[in-house]
């Protein structure tokens, strides 16, 4: 699983090929397509979505003479499990806290004069 987990964050790093899912996200489109928006050859996107589809991310299929590349969401699932093992945390509420604060130390500067120190 770690292996598909590396691959997978790898492949998120670049925000070229996040910006790419998001694009995705709407429905499916042609590499052309895909490639418009950017300031780089189609041979650079097309190594972008070379690194989407070994993660798993797209998938690309060919309709006729055009390349269609498809958002396969089910791959970041491995991902947002590992992620939300980390959301076993409570935010930290800062107002209460600081509330909490004031009403401890009993003065109504009490945040600022902690964090002064």
């Amino acid at each position: 699983m770690a292996t598909s987990l590396d691959i997978v964050f790898a492949a998120l790093a670049d925000p070229t090929r996040r910006e790419i899912l998001h694009m995705l996200l709407e429905d499916d489109m042609a590499v052309t397509d895909v490639a418009e928006p950017f300031a780089m050859s189609l041979a650079a996107i097309s190594k972008h979505l070379a690194i989407l589809a070994a993660a798993g991310l797209i998938s690309q299929e060919k309709r006729g003479r055009v390349k269609w590349c498809k958002l396969e969401p089910d791959a970041l699932s491995a991902a947002s499990v590992w992620m939300q093992s980390f959301g076993q945390f409570e935010p930290i509420n800062l107002d209460a806290f600081e509330a909490f604060l004031t009403q401890e130390l009993g003065t109504a500067d009490a945040p600022a004069s902690i964090l002064e120190q």
